[in-house]
């Protein structure tokens, strides 16, 4: 017994030095957001217990099949038409699921709106409902974050519905998290575009004009 215990010390020791190693040579993940908060000046008071208190309900954002993931996808510099899909560096959740949450709190707290997106309201309360539709984000480490969003308007008592649409872009510094800021700009404009959309929407029943002058339809 004394004689295989001592035999096996140097073979433990070995398979100790080679998990150090492998633990070494492994970076831990890095996780980001998309979310960022709203200026005290771009914060509207809240509507709730007012005569008209304002609700929106923003449904799962529609994005291209590659980015359905929590890696951060972004594309090889000199206008390359490969990507990286990396490891390393993640949403804190599914992307798709991640620009939903950053642009439904972003849109409600810009309009003083409570997001009802997962419940809340009563059903006799009108609920503005956006959809959106990503088009389009390409994030280049040291060049640029680009993103094309569409989106529609409708009051859930209101037959209307309205089409925007808008091209939004922002350069960025090099690595990771220079890129996860630039998606956040990105993302924080595209609420911004949206919250603005619903205010002219909410002040002329009539029109079918987007607030940033890009409406479809």
């Amino acid at each position: 017994m004394m004689k295989n215990f001592a035999f096996g010390k140097p073979a433990l020791a070995v398979a100790a030095a080679l998990l150090a190693l492998v633990g070494c040579a492994s970076k831990p993940d890095n996780y980001y957001t998309l979310a960022s908060p709203v200026a005290a000046a771009d914060a509207a008071p809240s509507t709730l217990g007012s005569p008209a208190p304002l609700y929106v309900e923003l449904a799962p954002v529609a994005v291209p099949e590659r980015f359905a993931r929590p890696q951060m996808v972004v594309r090889r510099p000199g206008g390359s038409v490969q990507v990286e899909v990396l490891e390393q560096h993640r949403w804190a959740s599914s992307f798709e699921n991640e620009l939903r949450d950053a642009l439904a709190s972003n849109i409600s707290a810009r309009l003083g709106a409570l997001d009802v997106t997962k419940g809340g309201r009563q059903t006799s309360q009108p609920v503005w409902r956006i959809a959106v539709q990503l088009r389009q984000f390409d994030a280049v480490d040291g060049g640029r974050v680009d993103a094309s969003f569409s989106w529609t308007l409708r009051r859930s008592d209101e037959a209307r519905t309205v089409v925007c649409q808008l091209n939004v872009g922002e350069p960025v510094g090099s690595g990771m998290d220079a890129v996860a800021q630039g998606a956040q700009r990105v993302t924080a404009a595209a609420a911004a575009a949206m919250a603005r959309s619903v205010s002219a929407a909410r002040a002329n029943p009539a029109s079918t004009a987007c607030a940033n002058g890009q409406m479809n339809g």
